[in-house]
């Protein structure tokens, strides 16, 4: 059931930071992964598996300019379709995401061709393509707010494979030194647009369960495989 009323800013801001409690830090891949104690294999299949889902971030980022008719809104939104696949060919977190499949020992071909992708994980990845593609843009701009938590998630898988993983080779981990400082600053601006452009009681019961749904979907596609390419 909807909500009568709105919730005031601050009380809007309060419950969907408070939705870090469901965020997939805590999965038990990623506490093995920042203890050390994952498997080569494991790690290429996790890489593997999470391209699908960094291939559709643009696609996805796309369908919300496209359904937003505001065009401060999709000149803000812009640069997440860019900063994945790059200002031309070789740049970009997608260029950066097949340096680290290169650094833990994929081979490009295996990675594109997508052979190791569970089925799984395609049906999250669609499902938030989708998801996106056909809900209003503020449902898809409030599923984005996982980005609220994944700086530092990705800060400690940083450290944990400096750490822990030493046959990864140092230049593959760029992609996680470039993305940290971006979501960082694209958080607070989703977490901005949100607080400003949900605002009646339909948008803002919309948005919150978004968010967590996101985080859902997040979680599954970031499991590594059961195969071990």
């Amino acid at each position: 059931m909807v909500p009568s009323a709105s919730l005031t800013r601050e009380a809007f801001a309060e419950a969907l930071l408070g939705l870090g409690e469901h965020y997939w830090d805590r999965h038990r891949f990623h506490v093995r992964l920042h203890a050390g104690e994952c498997r080569p294999d494991e790690l290429r299949s996790w890489v593997a598996n999470r391209w699908y889902y960094q291939r559709c971030l643009a696609q996805k980022n796309a369908a919300i300019i496209a359904a937003c008719p505001l065009p401060d809104v999709r000149r803000a939104w812009l640069p997440r379709v860019t900063f994945h696949d790059g200002e031309q060919d070789g740049e970009g977190g997608l260029a950066d995401w097949l340096a680290l499949a290169d650094a833990v020992g994929l081979s490009r071909e295996e990675v594109l061709d997508e052979r190791h992708v569970l089925r799984g994980v395609r049906f999250a990845v669609d499902g938030y393509l989708h998801f996106c593609q056909t809900r209003p843009w503020t449902d898809g701009v409030a599923a984005a707010l996982t980005e609220l938590f994944s700086p530092e998630l990705m800060t400690d898988r940083l450290n944990a494979w400096q750490q822990h993983y030493d046959w990864i080779k140092p230049d593959g981990l760029a992609y996680f030194e470039r993305r940290i400082p971006v979501a960082r600053a694209e958080s607070a601006g989703t977490l901005e647009m949100v607080l400003t452009h949900c605002d009646t009681a339909e948008r803002q019961a919309a948005a919150l369960p978004r968010c967590a749904s996101s985080a859902t979907c997040s979680a599954r596609c970031s499991t590594p495989s059961t195969t071990r390419p």
